[in-house]
Order: C-alpha cells, then structure tokens, then sequence
C-alpha cells in the first residue's frame, strides 16, 4: 500500500546491459512478492514509484523487476561517491511505496 516502509540489507551489482554504469540493489524476494500482490495503476516496466534513503539521503525513483522476478533499485552516482560505496558492497537501504 501507498507508503508502505521497507528496509533491507542488498549488495549492490553492476547492469551491465549498458556502457555507462549503473547500480543496483535488489529487494529481498519477499519484499518484492510483497509488492508486486499490491494493486495499483499499470505502469511501464511494472515499475513502482518509491522514496529511497541510504544514510541521512532521500530521493525518488521507481524500482521495478529484473528478469528473476526480484524487484531493483537504481542507486545513484552521487549516492555511491557521498558515501564511498560500489558494486559488490553491502548497504541498508530504505525503501517507502509512494504509488
């Protein structure tokens, strides 16, 4: 349901479908099983709008699911050098449903 909190431990991976790069938490499997029963307007990608917190940073995005039915957030260039993680690093992660 609309704000709805969540939060989890994820290792952050590389998408590697293109040449920049891009990061990526995955939701633990019951998390996203969680989210993907919730009703809600069709959106592209099944994506879900979500406010996401690493530390003392907020921001919007939309997590949506990877090929293994898993629910991922993109994790920002900003984010990963403010707080000096990468790929392959653990992270608590806050995620709030905001459709």
């Amino acid at each position: 349901m609309i704000g709805d909190s969540y939060e989890f431990e994820a290792v952050l991976f590389e998408w590697d479908a293109r040449r920049e790069k891009w990061v990526f938490a995955p939701l633990p499997a019951d998390v996203s099983a969680e989210i993907r029963d919730q009703p809600r307007p069709p959106a592209g990608f099944e994506s879900v709008r979500v406010e996401v917190r690493i530390g003392d940073s907020l921001w919007k995005t939309s997590i949506f699911p990877n090929s293994s039915g898993l629910y991922v957030v993109p994790i920002k260039k900003a984010i990963r050098q403010k707080y000096g993680i990468d790929t392959g690093d653990t992270v608590t992660i806050g995620v709030t449903l905001l459709v």
